[in-house]
């Protein structure tokens, strides 16, 4: 659980460029303090670039972090979305109401609705993946008893008004942003360039701390989504980039190569465990991170673990052994 004496983050906004704003909005999760949200100017308003989430205080933090670059809600003249997590689209819906703008996003955004219309039907197939995987029943119950409490932390319905597919452009005083479709972390996932200035809204691709996520279970092979994304992105060329975390940073060819790396050594960590003898997912969790499963991590460790095992049993590495649960076999 967050630390109460923690001190609370609040929005900061801040002119990156000439015409390019970071909004520094913030979350509600241990480990991940904040968010962000970029203002690109076009024209006598802005595009914003993700929303942050939805709670009692958000929209709040959001106005706070405009206001210190200049900026209104009542400027955005279109919102766009790298993908769809609660941090990234939370309050899209909202702010188009308020400004009576249009919504982009990529259609692939079948989790999030999912997490709108029916949450309960999204955590039992949670909690049913984690059992497959051979998650003891008793942290399962204390996970569906904690999440069952926790707000989803983003207004519906997610309907975008113009599917953010490749080659769709996003106009601004900068000149237009060409979108890329990047999935792997999640399949809604996309990025922007500008090939001028050759800049890079990256989302959660690429992060200026190497960190992965793959949204497990809405495609086939999300890590080589993933690897395949690495790709598209290293020939754009950018030379900054601006990530849905942390601060902006130049070297966009060690990240992208940083994050190779590191999704090697954790394939070859995963296929060595599996190599030992056959395991569940949660087994290879232990073996690979040394970590307890907990309402911190659970999710996140899981879902990892699967979108590799998945991927090397495409490419022939591992056996899937079904049963109740399923183990892994090289």
């Amino acid at each position: 659980m967050p630390d109460a004496t923690a001190k609370r983050e609040l929005g900061r906004g801040e002119r990156v460029l000439r015409g390019v704003y970071r909004l520094r909005l913030p979350l509600p999760w241990p480990g991940v303090p904040h968010c962000n949200a970029w203002a690109l100017q076009a024209g006598d308003g802005f595009v914003l670039v993700d929303t942050g989430v939805h709670d009692e205080h958000s929209m709040e933090q959001l106005e706070r972090a405009l206001a210190m670059c200049g900026l209104s809600i009542a400027d955005v003249r279109l919102v766009v979305c790298t993908h769809a997590h609660s941090d990234h689209c939370g309050q899209a819906v909202p702010i188009v109401q308020r400004a009576e703008c249009e919504l982009w996003m990529h259609p692939s955004h079948e989790l999030m609705s999912r997490m709108v219309d029916d949450p309960e039907a999204v955590l039992a197939r949670r909690l049913e993946v984690a059992r497959q995987s051979g998650v003891p029943e008793e942290p399962l119950r204390r996970y569906a008893a904690q999440r069952g409490n926790s707000e989803p932390l983003i207004v519906g319905p997610l309907q975008a008004d113009r599917e953010l597919v490749d080659g769709v452009t996003v106009q601004t005083d900068l000149g237009e942003w060409i979108a890329y479709e990047t999935p792997g972390h999640a399949p809604s996932h996309v990025c922007l360039f500008q090939p001028e200035r050759r800049l890079l809204i990256s989302g959660d691709h690429l992060l200026g701390r190497i960190s992965l996520y793959f949204e497990y279970g809405y495609s086939s092979n999300p890590v080589g989504e993933f690897l395949r994304s690495l790709d598209v992105v290293e020939r754009l060329g950018a030379r900054l980039c601006l990530a849905g975390h942390g601060r902006t940073f130049a070297d966009v060819h060690a990240h992208i190569h940083g994050n190779r790396a590191l999704v090697e050594d954790h394939l070859y960590k995963v296929l060595t465990a599996v190599g030992e003898e056959p395991l569940t997912a949660f087994d290879v969790v232990g073996r690979v991170y040394g970590e307890e499963l907990s309402q911190q991590n659970g999710q996140w460790l899981l879902s990892q673990t699967l979108g590799y095992l998945t991927h090397l049993e495409s490419t022939g590495g591992v056996t899937r052994i079904a049963g109740e649960p399923e183990r892994w076999a090289a």
